[in-house]
């Protein structure tokens, strides 16, 4: 059975991606953060289902993290076969305004995380000939967005770092993609849509905000063998809000 890692696998499009996989007969670890009731929830109702779920905590900020992450989800769980990049974090701040810290913390969770775990993940899947590996970008990577350059920044680099490793492993039957949602029902969004959902609406050709199942079933088709032949992949979901 393969081994799918999921960060930030306790809430909106993450848990969605958890459960997919789950679904589909795949054993999933689920890191998190300070999520935990809703880490515990999420693997309860799918261990009841007699699915294979299991919960680590890790705080992907810092310095040893990922490493101790990949270690004990190894040991208790084997190689790691898939690998979602879905772990962010999103703050506001104009860049005249914004701290080091705040800059900081932004890339360390939304790309440093990502470039750490592809490289703790990255060589079991090599010496296998099989891997996934999917990072979770955004629309803001293509269009920016105002009083958020460093989580676009972050999303952007994401892009840059999924078309370089989709080089460096193709060779070895290892893909990596990325897939950039749009303006899904999550609690991010829900927090800043206030007096602005009917302008968002109008934006998007679908007019609604998408559900954070159909980027999980996007993210699915990514990790199957269905997807054997895509890698270096941008694939936006977002209802149409961003073209091309």
């Amino acid at each position: 059975m393969r081994v799918a890692l999921v960060t930030g696998g306790a809430t909106g499009i993450g848990a969605a991606t958890v459960a997919a996989l789950a679904e589909a007969k795949i054993t999933v670890a689920l890191q998190y953060s300070s999520s935990e009731n809703e880490a515990k929830q999420i693997s309860e109702q799918l261990n009841s289902k007699g699915l294979k779920v299991e919960i680590f905590r890790a705080d992907l900020s810092q310095k040893d993290s990922v490493d101790k992450l990949v270690a004990n989800v190894k040991a208790k769980l084997g190689d790691i076969d898939i690998l979602i990049n879905n772990a962010g974090l999103m703050s506001d701040a104009s860049i005249i305004e914004m701290s080091d810290e705040l800059w900081d913390q932004a890339l360390n969770i939304n790309l440093t995380a990502a470039f750490k775990l592809i490289r703790a993940c990255a060589p079991s899947m090599v010496s296998k000939k099989w891997g996934r590996i999917i990072n979770i970008s955004s629309q803001v990577a293509l269009v920016g967005s105002a009083n958020h350059a460093h989580y676009a920044a972050a999303k952007a680099g994401l892009l840059g770092l999924t078309y370089s490793a989709a080089k460096e492993y193709g060779a070895s039957g290892v893909t990596v993609n990325a897939v950039l949602p749009g303006r899904i029902q999550t609690n991010m969004i829900a927090q800043r849509s206030k007096g602005r959902l009917d302008e968002w609406l109008a934006q998007t050709p679908l007019n609604r905000l998408g559900k954070p199942e159909e980027v999980a079933g996007m993210i699915n088709f990514l990790a199957s063998e269905m997807a054997s032949y895509v890698t270096g992949a941008a694939i936006n979901v977002n209802g149409g809000l961003v073209m091309g």
